[in-house]
């Protein structure tokens, strides 16, 4: 499945890409914008901000690389929680070429978004969250090559996106301390489409649904062990479609939609049918879904060390992969990083890094006050 932005599916952050790209359901960072804008609710402190940089593609190219900033300020139980972030994914130079192949013009092709949110505790365990995005991409720089007709030349490409997000946290008192279960549910990018030409087409952006389920575990004091799991499901239709005019089950040829009748589906009308679209019934429907799961060892909630697994399909993109991270944590700063290792033959994800850079608000403020 091809979509327009795909760099909104790129986990940002090097805390969950340790384990594995899961965050729906872990305990509540600073990088919650990005994975479920709920658990700020749940953040002790009253704000912070972080930046993250990840190199991508390095086994490819050089000069691909995903930035992205998020923050949040916390104004209490009653009232909530606002975030923000801003993510841009640059992709490098690409040489411009026309119909003929004659190179002209070197483009820089990039994408970003900017996002608000608004987070609040609807019970002392529960809490929910919407944001709105504004997203934006330019494949070309708005350069085209002399063409015949216009409706052919590319153009930059932009749309509005919502997501809806639902966090359960759960205390539940053992002997060796309080543990905690987590459940975690998001709806991410419901948005419109995005055009890139004036010939009718449009793409759809990365909405999914992602499910996730965490448990703290208190070994004693100051040891704790985390373990999460979660499903992700792309909510965009595939031209390879059970909805086909015409479709035969048992002619293959009869599969796919046409560019146009790919391009006339809405938005909403796809969400729906990507769950019952597959020729291959409820069986291919489950190949879909990208399954991660992580853990994480904490000293005093300072030190961490990470690791974790993602999984696809062999069939719907092999993107499978070991994580490893680690991290560090003190009242004003943060600090994670993360090293991918990839599964499958020629995985172009191995050796992806990502870096996390964050500052607690509360301890900065803190920490001025008593030089005072």
């Amino acid at each position: 499945v091809i979509t327009a932005m795909p760099s909104l599916s790129i986990a940002p952050d090097g805390r969950a890409a340790g384990m594995g790209d899961v965050g729906v359901a872990t305990n509540a960072d600073l990088n919650s914008q990005h994975w479920n804008p709920a658990k700020y609710a749940f953040m002790d402190s009253k704000g912070g901000i972080t930046a993250n940089y990840t190199p991508w593609l390095t086994k490819l190219v050089s000069d691909i690389d995903l930035a992205y900033i998020a923050g949040y300020y916390n104004m209490g139980d009653r009232i909530g929680a606002l975030s923000a972030s801003f993510s841009y994914f640059s992709m490098g130079a690409v040489q411009l070429v026309d119909y003929s192949g004659t190179a002209f013009q070197e483009a820089h092709p990039n994408e970003w978004s900017l996002d608000l949110a608004y987070s609040r505790k609807l019970h002392e365990y529960v809490s929910m969250a919407v944001a709105m995005r504004f997203l934006y991409s330019d494949l070309n720089n708005g350069v085209n090559a002399s063409v015949n007709n216009a409706s052919e030349e590319m153009h930059p490409a932009w749309t509005m996106a919502a997501d809806v997000a639902l966090y359960y946290r759960q205390p539940i008192e053992l002997p060796m301390g309080t543990s905690h279960f987590n459940l975690g549910f998001t709806l991410k990018n419901l948005g419109g489409k995005m055009n890139y030409a004036d010939d009718g087409s449009s793409n759809f952006i990365p909405g999914s649904m992602n499910i996730g389920v965490g448990y703290e575990l208190p070994c004693d004091k100051y040891n704790f062990l985390t373990f999460n799991v979660e499903a992700n499901k792309l909510l965009v239709p595939s031209r390879n479609s059970a909805f086909t005019e015409g479709f035969d089950p048992n002619d293959e040829t009869t599969w796919q939609m046409s560019q146009v009748e790919y391009s006339n589906l809405n938005s909403a009308k796809g969400w729906f049918q990507s769950f019952a679209d597959a020729p291959g019934g409820v069986a291919e429907e489950f190949r879909e879904v990208r399954w991660g799961a992580g853990i994480e060892y904490s000293y005093n909630h300072q030190f961490f060390a990470r690791a974790g697994y993602s999984y696809e399909n062999y069939y719907k993109g092999n993107r499978n992969y070991v994580t490893f991270g680690a991290g560090f944590h003190l009242s004003i700063v943060t600090l994670d990083v993360s090293y991918c290792v990839g599964l499958a033959a020629s995985n172009p994800l191995d050796q992806t890094m990502r870096f996390t850079l964050g500052f607690d608000l509360a301890g900065i403020e803190d920490l001025v006050n008593n030089k005072k």
